[in-house]
């Protein structure tokens, strides 16, 4: 019992199948030899009253003497007829050597009777002739014997039957190991992602309803929400370590040399804001860095809802203007007259009509999303420039836009500042922050099925957009962003 528990599933369920098949073949010999009985006995039932009636039909009587008619025999086809006397005297007709009984007649009775080892079917028809005188008309068939059939069945069954359990069980066993072979690539390539390490390989079996189609899309899809996990982490462990790198050197390198030197008040000051300044840098990288992770991971998942996109773009400009200024930010739809905008980007003065219709997004991210790219604008801004930002339709989008007149990004430049630090002027420093926020600007558009397009001209101005599908259909759905 022991040795079965440590078989494969393909083994024990093709012994299983063997087994049963076996048991099947055992039942259906002992229903064909039951069969076989009952068919010999019902066979020769009707061979005797057959001929006992067709040899009863020509039997006639004329002038009072019984008259044997053209067909009548007394022998056919194992039957034997007798023809007795009312007495019961035999009148015609020869007894089976073997029948040596006597037995009483009974009319239309069809009946087994024994003559020792052999068994007899029997019946009897009264022929009558007037009111009280008539013959007795018997006929007898020998059964033939059961072991002949039976001992054929068995001859048979014998080559037959273990034939049928081997093809069988070879049939199942191959069936089986097909139906598994699923299974197997499930576990090849669970394996060979264990031994290589190696997240992107996928079971990648054809679609189908089955339950192992099922299971291996579970995997693959397990796999690569892993994947993206790994990927994640090892993004963020590579980002953290290269970008506090410098932060840390800084704050070491004041520490030490106000632990080694006798610095005034006002160095000790100017060291300490140092110390602030790139702690608070690196609060701000970790956190930016978390925030992108979760969002990769699916930890942290939009929450979609109708999202009134000029009123979220018109709140985000009053919270930031008490930063900036007034004068400085914009919200171009409420006061367009007073809206300047560089032609060679735009290439028309007007300003867009704002849109009524609300979107599906996460207010939340949206807001972060404009606030970065406001934040960009006066980064990378003249000391004294402005920045507008406006909301209208185009094309079935609706479009959020953020322009500022500012030192504008070379053509080279432009495809490269949606990736994580990147920086066209690294010379900087500090006030060039880290190079995260277009990053996860363009994060968040494509998780909102949206994109980001960037128009600059240098010396003259950006104009960053968000488009976004205002078709409900367009958005990628939540268990999409869970994956």
């Amino acid at each position: 019992m022991k040795g079965i528990r440590n078989r494969s599933v393909k083994w024990k369920i093709t012994l299983w199948l063997t087994v049963l098949m076996a048991l099947l073949s055992g039942l259906l010999l002992v229903f064909m030899l039951t069969i076989s009985r009952s068919v010999t006995t019902r066979t020769s039932m009707n061979q005797l009253s057959r001929t006992v009636r067709d040899n009863a039909s020509r039997i006639s009587y004329s002038d009072g003497k019984l008259q044997f008619g053209d067909g009548f025999q007394f022998s056919r086809s194992g039957v034997s007829t007798l023809v007795y006397s009312r007495n019961g005297a035999l009148m015609a007709g020869q007894l089976p050597v073997s029948f040596s009984t006597e037995e009483s007649f009974e009319n239309g009775s069809l009946r087994t009777v024994s003559a020792g080892e052999t068994r007899y079917l029997m019946l009897d028809l009264w022929i009558p002739s007037g009111w009280e005188d008539g013959v007795w008309l018997r006929g007898l068939l020998e059964l033939p014997e059961d072991r002949y059939a039976t001992n054929n069945i068995l001859r048979i069954a014998a080559v037959a039957l273990p034939l049928f359990i081997l093809l069988a069980a070879a049939g199942g066993y191959l069936i089986v190991r097909r139906s598994f072979r699923p299974l197997d690539r499930i576990s090849d390539t669970a394996s060979a992602i264990s031994e290589a390490k190696d997240l992107s390989r996928r079971i990648g079996l054809p679609p189908g309803k089955d339950e192992f189609s099922r299971l291996a899309e579970t995997f693959d899809s397990l796999f690569e929400r892993l994947e993206r996990s790994f990927e994640a982490e090892s993004q963020f462990t590579a980002d953290a370590s290269h970008e506090l790198r410098t932060p840390v050197s800084i704050i070491k390198g004041a520490c030490e040399y106000g632990i080694k030197y006798d610095e005034t008040a006002e160095e000790r000051t100017e060291t300490l804001e140092m110390i602030h300044r790139q702690a608070v840098k690196m609060s701000e990288l970790i956190s930016r860095l978390l925030s992108m992770t979760r969002l990769e991971q699916g930890t942290e998942l939009p929450e979609m809802a109708e999202v009134d996109l000029a009123a979220l773009a018109e709140e985000t400009v009053e919270e930031l203007a008490a930063e900036y200024g007034q004068e400085r930010l914009r919200y171009a739809a409420k006061e367009p007259a007073e809206t300047p905008e560089p032609a060679e980007i735009t290439g028309s003065a007007e300003t867009p009509a704002c849109t009524e219709e609300p979107v599906r997004g996460d207010a939340v991210l949206l807001k972060r999303l404009l606030r970065n790219l406001i934040d960009n604008g006066f980064k990378y801004g003249r000391p004294d420039g402005h920045v507008w930002v406006s909301v209208s339709d185009a094309d079935g989008e609706a479009l959020l836009t953020v322009r500022d007149d500012g030192i504008g990004i070379p053509q080279e430049h432009q495809e490269k500042v949606w990736q994580r630090f990147y920086q066209v002027d690294p010379s900087r420093g500090e006030s060039g922050g880290a190079g995260l926020g277009l990053a996860m600007v363009s994060q968040i558009a494509r998780l909102h099925g949206g994109y980001m397009t960037l128009e600059s001209v240098p010396e003259r101005g950006s104009v960053f957009t968000l488009h976004l599908p205002k078709r409900p259909d367009e958005y990628p759905p939540t268990e999409k962003l869970k994956k």
